[in-house]
């Protein structure tokens, strides 16, 4: 074997373990893109959701609020209530596009919550993205706080401050003007980070929020009076913030 064979062979193993490597990055990254964003909602039942209604405890035929029509899942609004994750979710960034269906009115995305019924024996302990329209992007704090800057004068005296039934509770957003108007379809970006939260409407940031008492928990959509469709409900798991 002369000294042009043995250069040769080396080339070649050196090509061979080039090209594996490239595959297995490739196929790596395949899987991690592949895995990395998931809809919660699969577009023709609600597994993966449980409801909490609590009308439905003593009249179990009432109409449930929560349906699938149309590949969409849709909050008819009443009798109030909530649909929520079977899972727990932290550090994530959740994107929803929604629209009210008829009459304007109101309707919330909820992060971290937890113990179900916590405040009027109806919403569980949670921070809520408001959904209201034209108020949506404020905070709710539900046996859960938040804090964000200029808290006096979008929360009101600090005195009042509180997380329970009589308190002031809202957190009022940023922005005027960010909703579609009514009947078209608006997005929503929430993204949770450890104990931040900062959620766009339709590609505006309307609301900062940190220092939060809750970092983790399920996600849950409410069923507040007014139909609400939901085309899109995909989470995506995070480890930096957007800017």
């Amino acid at each position: 074997m002369n000294e042009t064979t043995t250069l040769t062979g080396t080339i070649m193993k050196i090509f061979q373990c080039t090209l594996l490597i490239s595959i297995v990055v490739t196929i790596t990254s395949c899987a991690i893109s592949s895995e990395k964003s998931f809809s919660l909602f699969n577009g023709e039942n609600l597994d993966g959701w449980h409801i909490d209604v609590p009308e439905m405890d003593s009249v179990p035929d009432l109409r449930n609020p929560f349906i699938v029509r149309k590949g969409m899942l849709v909050s008819l609004g009443t009798p109030q209530g909530h649909v929520i994750t079977d899972k727990e979710y932290e550090n994530f960034r959740l994107e929803v596009e929604y629209r009210f269906a008829g009459e304007p009115g109101n309707c919330g995305v909820l992060v971290f919550a937890s113990t179900p019924r916590s405040l009027y024996k109806m919403f569980p302990k949670s921070i809520e993205v408001q959904m209201m329209h034209e108020n949506a992007g404020d905070f709710w704090c539900i046996v859960a706080d938040i804090t964000t800057d200029n808290m006096e004068e979008r929360r009101g005296p600090k005195a009042e401050w509180g997380i329970t039934e009589g308190k002031k509770r809202r957190i009022m957003n940023l922005t005027d003007g960010s909703e579609k108007p009514l009947g078209q379809w608006n997005s929503m970006t929430i993204e949770c980070l450890k104990n931040t939260i900062k959620v766009w409407v339709n590609g505006d940031l309307v609301n900062y929020g940190y220092n939060a008492t809750v970092s983790k928990g399920q996600i849950a959509l409410q069923a507040e009076g007014a139909e609400v469709e939901f085309r899109k409900i995909v989470l995506t798991p995070i480890n930096s913030a957007n800017q």
